[in-house]
């Protein structure tokens, strides 16, 4: 079983639908006993990164997802559950995130790309080869709907990268049992349900 943290922002709905349709099974919860129960967990999410990280310490879901982690549990990130997976964030620099990889957000720079939020299909190129991106072939379309990036401190957990307008961001991370991906793979027809899949698999 996988569990889906429901901490109050975005579309979590879809994200379970995404699991179902694939006959996966999962819970949409924010019980502690749930997510220590479940095999994997996945930290969906849209909206401010400060509000995201009030709504997760509020319900004590913090701690709960850093511990479980700790102790090997598959984690995946999506849209602004990866952002929140690190350190800080331009969005609201006074707010610490879960700091799971050392790096910070930042938003794309008005001055170099016309239109923000970055949003369509766009392509991610790996890195390096992963269980998650297995049976995905080039081009890797995925679908994104973002202002802000993750930029790691350690670019080894740069997992793959995508090219929007004169920027080339990390969308991708991986980090020893923590995954992160910037677009919303549950929108992302064929090529995000098998990458969805894939945790699944990896999860087992």
């Amino acid at each position: 079983m996988l569990a889906i943290i429901d901490y109050g922002l975005g579309n979590l709905g879809s994200v379970v639908n995404a699991f179902r349709y694939l006959d996966v099974e999962v819970v949409l919860t924010a019980d502690k006993e749930d997510i220590l129960a479940a095999e994997g967990i996945i930290l969906p999410g849209v909206g401010a990164f400060g509000e995201g990280m009030k709504n997760l310490r509020k319900r004590n879901l913090d701690k709960v997802v850093i511990n479980s982690v700790q102790k090997g549990k598959p984690l995946l990130g999506i849209c602004l559950g990866l952002q929140l997976l690190f350190s800080s964030s331009e969005e609201d620099p006074d707010i610490k995130g879960l700091d799971l990889i050392k790096g910070r957000v930042k938003k794309f720079d008005e001055q170099n790309i016309s239109k923000i939020p970055h949003i369509g299909w766009n392509q991610i190129e790996l890195t390096d080869n992963d269980p998650l991106f297995k049976g995905l072939k080039k081009p890797r379309n995925f679908y994104f709907v973002h202002s802000y990036y993750v930029v790691p401190q350690n670019n080894q957990f740069s997992l793959g990268k995508t090219i929007y307008s004169s920027e080339k961001f990390t969308s991708v991370v991986r980090k020893n049992n923590i995954w992160g991906i910037q677009c919303h793979p549950e929108k992302s027809s064929k090529t995000g349900l098998k990458f969805l899949q894939n945790f699944s698999e990896v999860v087992k």
